[in-house]
């Protein structure tokens, strides 16, 4: 059973560019179940209007959120952020093109490539597969027939132009890049794009921009565990949390019976995941 069956009236918040809810019973998307590029695990994505939302959950603790004039009493919410499609299917054309030493792999068709066994969600993709990979891919045509195969050089140029256009939005988002100097904001840039990129690519991506691959992982585990410990009860669509797991053995009462307050959690950090989400809340 997928996490959003059974909810007759599931609240979805598209943010940035769109501010408003939808919920799963409008039939103007689809909720897709897809394998994240990065860990391989099954995790939720929604497709509307030909944009690939990647889906967050929001603490489901809370009994109601506000936004403008509408009132989600059952507090039963997801945002929803944009991601580039090629960053999804990235992993799927890399193993659709049966690389072997000495060779650049097959070039397919895309209805086999977005065949992924237990994972039909690849198909409603398929739309928009063509186009937006043909940036990292070398394409054939043989009559009315298209073929594709992945390129590492064009992946490796689209991955540079991602990182250049991250450079400056990081010093929008935080004063403080202002003051570091241009390797440890291309480092930050390379760590949030290697969210979606598996290890040997990441370390390729490093390795073409002279960054020490080990130090990046280094800090992106740091920062991971910040955020982790910051913000226990976000997680993603379907995920257990650690609030959720304790119940109430976490609630610690004084001696009075009164429960004390949980510690606030710092506003003023700098990893890079706070900022990011203390922008979409402010578009």
């Amino acid at each position: 059973m997928e996490w959003w069956e059974g909810f007759e009236e599931t609240r979805i918040l598209i943010a940035p560019s769109v501010s408003r809810f939808t919920t799963a019973t409008e039939n103007k998307g689809h909720f897709l179940s897809l394998r994240h590029p990065k860990q391989g695990n099954s995790s939720c994505y929604f497709l509307i209007n030909g944009s690939l939302q990647e889906l967050h959950w929001l603490k489901q603790s809370y009994g109601s959120w506000f936004m403008g004039d509408y009132v989600c009493e059952d507090g039963r919410l997801y945002t929803a952020t944009p991601v580039d499609p090629v960053f999804i299917l990235l992993p799927i054309f890399e193993e659709a093109r049966m690389k072997k030493d000495g060779d650049q792999g097959k070039f397919r068709q895309l209805d086999e490539i977005m065949f992924i066994d237990g994972y039909p969600g690849y198909q409603h993709l398929l739309s928009i597969a063509e186009e937006s990979m043909q940036v990292v891919c070398e394409m054939k045509e043989i009559g009315s027939l298209k073929f594709f195969r992945l390129d590492e050089s064009k992946m490796l140029a689209w991955l540079c132009h991602k990182v250049e256009q991250l450079k400056p939005t990081l010093l929008a988002l935080d004063k403080n890049y202002a003051a570091q100097d241009e390797q440890a904001i291309l480092a930050d840039a390379v760590s949030l794009v290697g969210e979606y990129l598996k290890e040997p690519l990441l370390k390729c991506l490093c390795n073409h921009l002279q960054l020490d691959f080990q130090e990046l992982t280094r800090k992106a585990s740091v920062q991971l565990q910040e955020t982790v410990s910051g913000n226990p009860e976000e997680g993603t669509p379907g995920s257990s949390t650690p609030s959720q797991a304790n119940g109430s053995s976490q609630s610690k009462k004084s001696g009075k019976g009164k429960q004390v307050k949980k510690m606030k959690t710092e506003t003023n950090s700098h990893n890079i995941r706070d900022m990011f989400s203390r922008a979409s809340r402010r578009s």
